[in-house]
């Protein structure tokens, strides 16, 4: 029997952080959005010149027999600048910013370690924002899966890195 749980991961342009997380051995969907803003369900466009305050975000759905938090955590991290306010690589801007949003309060203290972590491998403040998930309202079908539908298409994440996480087992 499959015991699935979700995370939301705000890392910078969702479009390569959706198809990073994609690579993990244990996920088994995700769906690209906008989280924890004020304005309902958003477009691309609001999210851009609108100041609606939500983050680019990835709705993660993982396996817990095949995949630990703990570990989709650790290769997200590999991914983003985590000490970056509103920005990873080549985009700026409140939308940008990093975050981990959970919706099950046992999730929490896995959360904090990995921060705690983390943290120590820096000699800057983690910036990485830890909230409950207020809203999550899913991007337009043309965002979703968009770099297998564009694989030549923007990703500030670096090449290498989605080869660590197709081989990595928990």
């Amino acid at each position: 029997m499959e015991n699935k749980a979700k995370i939301y991961l705000a890392g910078g342009c969702y479009w390569g952080t959706e198809h990073f997380l994609k690579q993990i051995n244990g996920v088994v969907f995700t769906e690209v959005g906008f989280a924890n803003g004020s304005t309902v369900n958003p477009s691309y466009a609001d999210v851009c010149h609108n100041n609606t305050g939500h983050a680019e975000t990835v709705m993660v759905v993982y396996n817990t027999d095949i995949v630990k938090l703990e570990t989709i955590l650790q290769l997200f991290f590999l991914t983003i600048d985590p000490t970056a306010i509103n920005n990873q690589g080549g985009d700026f801007g409140t939308q940008y910013r990093t975050g981990i949003f959970y919706t099950d309060d046992e999730d929490l203290p896995v959360i904090n370690s990995s921060i705690s972590t983390l943290a120590a491998k820096y000699s800057k403040p983690i910036v990485v924002e830890v909230k409950p998930l207020e809203n999550f309202y899913p991007a337009e079908i043309s965002h979703q899966n968009y770099l297998e539908k564009n694989p030549n298409g923007y990703c500030h994440i670096d090449p290498e890195l989605f080869k660590i996480a197709k081989s990595f087992i928990s």
